[in-house]
């Protein structure tokens, strides 16, 4: 009799948690197989890290082969689900379709960047959701620094050393705050000739930074961004967007060449095709993670609408900590399909949260204790090593290095702007030249500089 087929779509934390807990779980009695755009699992906390030159970029890319043992890893973009036949399509990394049948199938697409209507907003911003963009980020933050320390101009000096980040949430609070700390850096290297220093804006509609965290932990964030540099502006956002700067909603124009969007995620539009009902772009399941009507299908992480049963009546907020959590129980569920223990619902305790402000400052919550400073910093570096699933020697190590020696601040030109355009449905993988669909296509316009 052959082995059952489990279907593992995506390896963000759900999808990479259900992977590994399934291994274990079913000890080779099914075949798993996990189809993804990239060979590492990305460890998405940590990339402001990689953007400002403290960590090296494979840190937090844990190989998927390397860590999950029995698991079968497929390259690719899954760009349709014939539910009937129980096969999923995929489009592999050199343009070639595929097809991989199932008899469990979990979708776990995650999420990309969520969009507003604001004109000049897609062409001009950068979101930050993959390897790609952080990398294209350090790049570009490097270069603007290096080419206003020659700028004769003070007006395009200004300008170059102006970076405006859209969404105070963790991810924005965290780039400007390990932002301007890198930009500091490079300019004590190479000073500016008219004495102008790097300026970071903040900006979100909210009415604090940090609205998801405890207000005294939003007045530490805001205490250590304002002492550091850092322009926060709380009810203001961007009304339009061009090459030369951003026009405020409060109608101030700034002359700036760098416009990060950090506004938050939506789910991937690759749920949208299954042509099952949906909460605001995220797949419904039942608290078991399965989709109603098709007991073989189950769906986790940012593109699943999961019933809070903490809350009734609401849905599971779209965070890393749900997804992986998501994960364990997702796979608990699929093998309880397959006469495998038992399955159970879903429900969490929120084990707070950490934000890395950069240095010996971060703003922590474990299990609800709000702590501030180099403590919060502590736990905030241990909470890091202790969820990561690899790397964890290696990202202490740079860590180490970065304490004790000055930061290694060049250019790889790896990445060009055409290639991480903030409208994508895969913003972890970067366009190429020649490229077809999902995110991989010709180029519209070389590096503006």
């Amino acid at each position: 009799m052959s082995r059952p087929r489990i279907l593992i779509v995506g390896a963000g934390f759900a999808g990479y948690r259900t992977a590994r807990t399934l291994a274990r779980l079913t000890r080779h009695r099914a075949d798993i197989t996990l189809l993804n755009p990239t060979d590492y699992f990305l460890y998405l906390p940590l990339l402001p890290q990689v953007a400002t030159g403290i960590l090296e970029p494979r840190r937090v890319a844990v190989s998927l082969s390397g860590t999950l043992r029995d698991v079968r890893l497929v390259l690719g973009e899954a760009d349709g689900v014939d539910l009937d036949a129980r096969t999923v399509h995929y489009t592999d990394p050199e343009g070639n379709g595929g097809t991989l049948g199932y008899d469990r199938l979990v979708l776990a697409v995650g999420s990309v960047n969520k969009l507003l209507p604001i004109p000049g907003v897609s062409e001009h911003a950068h979101g930050f959701r993959g390897m790609p963009e952080a990398l294209y980020l350090r790049d570009h933050v490097t270069r603007q620094i290096e080419l206003a320390a020659t700028s004769d101009d003070p007006k395009t000096c200004a300008a170059r050393c102006t970076f405006v980040v859209v969404g105070a949430g963790y991810t924005g609070t965290e780039v400007a705050a390990q932002g301007k700390r890198y930009t500091d850096a490079l300019v004590r290297k190479q000073p500016l000739r008219q004495g102008i220093e790097p300026r970071w804006m903040l900006l979100d509609i909210a009415p604090r930074v940090l609205p998801e965290m405890d207000e005294r932990l939003s007045r530490t964030a805001d205490r250590v961004l304002r002492r550091r540099g850092v322009d926060v502006r709380m009810g203001t956002s961007v009304k339009e967007a061009t090459h030369d700067g951003v026009l405020l909603t409060d109608g101030e124009f700034v002359d700036t060449r760098t416009l990060v969007w950090c506004v938050g995620v939506r789910p991937d539009p690759f749920v949208e095709g299954l042509g099952k009902p949906l909460e605001r772009g995220r797949l419904l399941v039942d608290p078991y993670l399965q989709v109603p009507g098709h007991p073989e299908v189950f769906a986790c992480g940012d593109a699943a609408a999961v019933p809070d049963l903490e809350n009734p009546g609401q849905y599971t907020p779209m965070t890393a900590q749900h997804a992986w959590r998501h994960g364990k129980v997702c796979a608990r569920n699929v093998a309880a399909s397959l006469g495998i223990g038992s399955r159970r619902a879903y429900r969490h305790r929120d084990l707070g949260f950490v934000v890395d402000l950069g240095g010996p400052q971060a703003a922590a919550a474990p299990l609800g204790v709000p702590l501030s400073g180099p403590l919060a910093s502590a736990v905030t570096h241990g909470y890091h090593l202790a969820a990561m699933p690899g790397n964890r020697i290696r990202v202490a190590a740079d860590w180490l290095l970065d304490a004790l020696l000055p930061r290694q601040a060049v250019q790889l030109g790896l990445v060009r702007s055409w290639s991480v355009p903030l409208e994508s449905s895969s913003p972890e993988l970067a366009r190429v030249p020649g490229g077809n669909g999902n995110g991989n296509g010709n180029p519209g316009k070389e590096e503006q500089t």
